[in-house]
């Protein structure tokens, strides 16, 4: 909120508090005596951080507004875009990166801007995003991955999924973590091997501000290849009791927080969700169809300060989903669950180290029953996976130019896998095991601030496979120039490795004596070599101009073995693969490439406005078998983006809150495999011609999205009202194509049309 706010303002309408923490970057020891001050009001409020580096701001006025922190040996920090609402307390975690210049030193700096990413070891290709801007963004529905659409380098093929393709790779390059460690994927109805799913299971109520990167990662990111969501979940409020509800089309929430024990001390924070679909279908309201989807999820995090030395969080998600069609043709009855516990235990051993340890327990379990009458087969799964994970971090900061970071992870995975189907005849076991293996992790990581302008991020990760002792030694580095006081370059290159999903090294593959084989079990980590180059350009605190280049090499991706004559092994790849499980013989012989150029032109919501455009050109190829370069399946070849939004201040005291929001985006069209027409009406289903493997594009994509919302502040009170309508002219964009046995031609299936969402959310 800008301009001019008299004192006589200040007292008759509604405010909150606003409070928090500043540390040190590297060290995370409090900042003593740090300035923060509230730039957007008129006169300024402000605060100073305390011994443990807390700061409290009583009555502030509930609106948009912009910060600054400032300390005596820190570069500066500012952030923007904060919303204030009356219905619960704000709390702001601020980092400071410690200056080595001298006092009366006259130099160009690196200040800590809008929507840098929190890890400082990132050098390129990485933002934070906040949870106002899941919540805020025309069709994002408070999903992360979706939110995440909106920015450079990413793409979707599928309306009715939030996997995402970033820079032209599959989707199952992607790696979640959670509070420091990696979790399965957490969304709704995931397949095996899956990186996204239809409904996110994670909730906006818990979620703090977060990390997504898109390449060249840091070292102490492994097993990905494409992108890198970093969540971090927020801690209650330890001072008094709050509390949010929400009802929408999604689902139904409830959020409580508060303090345990003496104010000021330990919180909790947990949510639960259920379905709203299923509400409606239990009481006689169906929506669906022949369909019925069930689904409810929970996430919590206890924060328990013992002393100044240790701090011990407790924490978890997980998520329930059902599916179910029954219909003259298609009978499907599809369960996907996950489940993640985990305990952090953070140590300062002096003021400059600390030590993080780790133990987390997760579980997925996807089960499915299908059965296809238009070619009579029937197809049955059952995968259960289970991961306890030892995590351990040590960070030392040696001094103002120099911090050192290295970690341990153990992840023990225990496996239940069956897939058995009689698509060609009498019932087929595709795989039938249980067991367990292990994936060994280290990293070390050297931070070092060689000018106050120049930043250099290098390290070394390393990963061993168990199952079949298939190892990876990964070099990584970046290097960040502020080359003048707006102006930043920035270079960064690192190899990165990925496991398959482990029900394809175990694939029972049929031999020629009749029997079968476990024939993927020996199959080499998957690697992408990735560089990256880009210029920022910040004209203002609320402006920001980034382009990035970048050239990715991928090897030892499975393909078809040495003289196969099916085309399918013959002329296709494992890169072009949405989900998990493979049971064709396969070996680590394939590569690829993906090439791009993204521009970013972003403002942050101040006055008011926002608005960012996103240009991503880029190329994806691949080469299997048949030694032949081919467009990948997600070779797309551009996007572009457009998202604008506004806010209008409205009511007696100007303080409720209308807000319009829009989304353009036009994108390549999905890439698809042309149908053998003759062979499909033989066999009575679709076949394709796998020599044309992925020839084929399929019409441009575009798409229109609208969000408008109404936010009431009362005294202790804020309410929201809001409707996404996604899709807005209702244009069927392409998903595939597909042989039509009854009418015997090909057809096109199309993706989702006018859907609105509306939603009612109450803080208290």
């Amino acid at each position: 909120m800008a301009g001019a706010i008299s004192a006589l303002a200040f007292a008759q309408q509604p405010a909150q508090v606003v409070k928090g923490r500043v540390i040190d970057t590297e060290s995370q020891q409090p900042v003593i005596g740090a300035n923060i001050i509230i730039t957007s009001v008129d006169p300024i409020m402000g605060a100073a951080t305390d011994t443990e580096g807390n700061f409290r701001i009583e009555k502030v006025p509930v609106g948009r507004h912009s910060f600054k922190i400032t300390s005596v040996g820190y570069d500066d920090a500012s952030l923007q875009e904060i919303n204030v609402g009356s219905g619960k307390e704000v709390e702001l975690n601020v980092k400071l990166t410690e200056s080595f210049r001298a006092l009366n030193e006259v130099v160009v700096k690196a200040q800590k801007e809008n929507g840098a990413p929190l890890n400082d070891m990132v050098s390129v290709s990485g933002r934070s995003f906040t949870v106002d801007q899941t919540k805020r963004f025309a069709a994002s529905v408070n999903d992360p991955a979706r939110m995440a659409l909106s920015f450079a380098g990413v793409a979707t093929n599928d309306d009715g999924s939030n996997q995402i393709i970033i820079r032209g790779n599959s989707p199952k390059g992607m790696l979640w973590r959670m509070e420091g460690v990696e979790i399965p994927n957490p969304n709704h109805f995931a397949q095996e091997g899956a990186s996204g799913g239809g409904i996110s299971a994670l909730s906006a109520n818990v979620l703090g501000n977060s990390d997504f990167l898109t390449g060249a990662f840091p070292a102490e990111y492994g097993n990905a290849t494409s992108g890198v969501f970093d969540l971090k979940l927020r801690k209650g409020n330890n001072e008094k009791r709050e509390y949010a509800m929400q009802a929408g089309i999604l689902g139904l929430d409830f959020a409580a927080e508060g303090p345990i024990g003496p104010k000021g001390g330990a919180s909790y924070l947990a949510n639960y969700r259920y379905s709203t679909l299923s509400v409606l279908n239990k009481i006689g309201v169906n929506l669906n169809g022949d369909a019925s989807i069930d689904f409810q999820d929970a996430a919590f995090k206890v924060h328990i300060p013992y002393d100044d030395k240790v701090v011990v969080s407790v924490w978890g998600m997980g998520g329930l989903s059902t599916s179910t069609v029954d219909d003259d043709d298609f009978k499907e009855k599809f369960k996907s669950n996950r489940g993640m516990v985990g305990v952090n235990y953070l140590r300062y051993i002096n003021n400059r180290s600390y030590m993080e340890n780790i133990v987390s327990y997760s579980a997925t379990s996807q089960t499915g029953d299908f059965y296809d009458k238009d070619i009579e087969a029937t197809y049955q799964q059952k995968f259960v996976n289970q991961a306890l994970r030892l995590s351990s971090l040590y960070n030392y900061k040696l001094n103002a130019r120099n911090t050192v970071r290295l970690g341990v992870i153990i992840n023990h995975l225990d496996f239940n896998l069956f897939d058995k189907d009689n698509e060609d005849g009498p019932f087929v076991i595709n795989v039938d095991q249980k067991g367990s293996t292990q994936l060994f992790q280290a990293y070390a990581q050297w931070k070092g601030r060689l000018t106050p302008t120049v930043t250099v991020n290098a390290g070394l990760h390393g990963m061993l496979l168990g199952l079949n002792n298939q190892f990876s030694i990964e070099p990584r580095a970046g290097v960040r120039w502020a080359v003048a006081p707006r102006s930043t370059l920035s270079f960064g290159a690192g190899l990165h490795s990925k496991t398959e999903a482990i029900s394809t090294y175990f694939a029972q593959v049929k031999i020629p004596d009749g029997k079968t084989s476990l024939l993927n079990k020996d199959l080499k980590l998957m690697k992408s070599t990735h560089f990256v180059a880009g210029y920022e350009f910040r004209p203002s605190s609320s402006w920001r101009l980034l382009a990035e280049t970048y050239y990715q090499h991928h090897y030892n991706i499975p393909i078809g073995p040495p003289n196969t004559t099916t085309p399918f092994l013959l002329h296709n790849s494992l890169i072009n693969e949405m989900s998990g499980f493979v049971n064709d013989t396969l070996t680590s012989d394939g590569k690829g490439r993906s090439y791009g150029l993204e521009l970013t032109v972003e403002k942050s919501l101040t006055a008011g406005i926002y608005l960012m455009s996103t240009t991503s050109l880029y190329q994806s190829k691949y080469t299997g078998r048949d030694d032949v370069e081919r467009d990948s399946r997600f070779n797309g070849k551009y996007v572009q983006n457009f998202l604008a939004g506004k806010e209008w201040r409205v009511g007696k005291r100007k303080t409720n809150v209308f807000a319009a929001n829009i989304k353009l985006l036009a994108a390549g069209g999905n890439r698809t495999t042309p149908i053998d027409l003759e062979k499909s009406r033989l066999n009575g289903k679709t076949e394709r011609d796998w020599t044309k493997s992925y020839g084929d594009q399929l019409p441009h994509y575009f798409r229109t999205d609208l969000r408008v919302s109404y936010t009431k502040n009362k005294k202790r009170t804020t309410s929201t009202l809001s409707l996404d309508i996604q899709n807005v002219t209702n244009r069927l964009n392409a998903l595939d194509r597909r042989y039509d046995r009854r009418n015997d031609k090909v057809e096109l299936i199309t993706q989702t049309g006018l859907l609105p969402i509306l939603n009612y959310r109450l803080e208290f």
